[in-house]
């Protein structure tokens, strides 16, 4: 899915978000007491600077250079890259910050105040950095441009992220089983996984989320709130990514294919499960009967074969199913909209996919081929049908020990 975008402490904002509310604030430029006596007093154990020109001075250790006009103000906080220093700590919790105005930004997350609002959405921040940034979502300005592919992003660390997705790169690396993650939020919700921590529970029913975004999606079913629609059929989901999912059945897309047999899948777990019935690894057994099954669930459905069970009912005509597929197919034969007419003959179809099939009656186009016999078809399902009778194929093995 393209994915939600997880959250980050807005406390710790993107370096871009500091350096534009740095021109914002000049307070923040204001330096201590202390910060002076810890230069002072200390030149040993900080980093040593070189003059680099009379307006400027430049860091030893990282090459960095700072003009004079804010030079007091920059090298102090520099050094606290360095030397890890963080004299400011907050009361609350105890996390230290390395300036003032960090601590004082740190505190709205315990107050919960947001003093920094869009005059066009309403949208509120804890920080002036944060709104700067948001803004450029009305002025659809992005600056940072991927020299590879071309997209473009709002913020720079948006598209340091994307310039992994070329590279490979996968910088933070989860210390209990070795998965690797392109930014340390993927990591930091990865390691939930490991502890059980759920720090985001619903207000509604108590369950407990790793993310805050599945939080969201999750609220969605005690709200009923589907914003994300189809622009082909009108239908509601609640995230993007099963809409992304669902359009595939409008287009025929299905982007995932099995390398063997060469089906396709709209889902990558739907190719996963079916990928068992090459490898003959059915893990999920029936106590009643021995018959094996690639997933859980698939192995609850028929259970339900034998205690009778039908938990999914029609509302119309009160008919009951023992799977929720059994049940969608079922209300498709009260619906009399047909929206996808042929030309040639004006037979109505409900979806798509049906439709494009249906041409090909008329057209003679057979666009799926058989790799062993050259043998054609005009749908994607004969050809797997087809393919069986080489490959000896004929639906779910049973238990080997039954």
């Amino acid at each position: 899915l393209p994915q939600i975008k997880d959250e980050q402490e807005e406390s710790s904002i993107s370096e871009e978000g500091e350096q534009l509310e740095l021109k914002e604030e000049t307070d923040a430029f204001m330096v201590t007491e202390y910060d002076q006596e810890k230069m002072d007093s200390k030149p040993s154990e900080s980093p040593r600077l070189s003059n680099s020109s009379e307006n400027s001075v430049e860091c030893s250790v990282c090459g960095n250079t700072f003009t004079q006009s804010f030079m007091s103000h920059d090298l102090t906080i520099h050094m606290r890259k360095h030397t890890g220093e963080r004299p400011f700590t907050c009361e609350m919790c105890g996390k230290g910050f390395s300036q003032n105005s960090s601590l004082t930004i740190h505190m709205r997350t315990h107050t919960d105040e947001r003093p920094h609002s869009c005059k066009t959405c309403g949208k509120v921040f804890t920080r002036r950095g944060s709104l700067l940034i948001h803004m450029r979502i009305h002025t659809s300005e992005r600056p940072y441009s991927c020299e590879i592919c071309g997209r473009s992003c709002v913020q720079r660390s948006d598209l340091t992220v994307h310039m992994r997705k070329h590279t490979g790169e996968r910088p933070f690396t989860c210390e209990m089983c070795g998965k690797g993650f392109s930014q340390n939020s993927s990591l930091t919700i990865h390691m939930r996984t490991h502890t059980g921590e759920r720090p985001y529970s619903c207000k509604t029913c108590g369950k407990g989320f790793t993310a805050s975004h599945k939080l969201t999606v999750h609220v969605r079913t005690h709200t009923g709130e589907r914003p994300f629609s189809c622009s082909v059929c009108g239908k509601g989901f609640m995230d993007s990514h099963s809409l992304t999912v669902h359009m595939c059945t409008h287009t025929d897309d299905r982007p995932h294919s099995c390398k063997i047999c060469r089906k396709g899948f709209i889902r990558k777990s739907y190719l996963t499960d079916h990928m068992k019935t090459h490898t003959s690894d059915w893990p999920h057994f029936c106590k009643t009967c021995g018959k094996g099954f690639s997933t859980s669930a698939k192995l609850t459905v028929h259970t339900r074969s034998h205690t009778g069970e039908r938990p999914f009912s029609c509302e119309i005509c009160e008919k009951s199913f023992s799977c929720a597929r059994g049940l969608g197919d079922h209300m498709k034969t009260h619906k009399t909209e047909r929206p996808f007419s042929c030309k040639t003959c004006g037979k109505g179809f409900n979806r798509r996919i049906y439709l494009t099939d249906h041409i090909r009656t008329h057209t003679g186009e057979k666009p799926f081929s058989c790799d062993l016999c050259q043998k054609s078809f005009s749908n994607r399902s004969s050809l797997t049908h087809h393919l069986n009778t080489h490959t000896g194929e004929k639906g779910q093995p049973q238990n080997p020990l039954h």
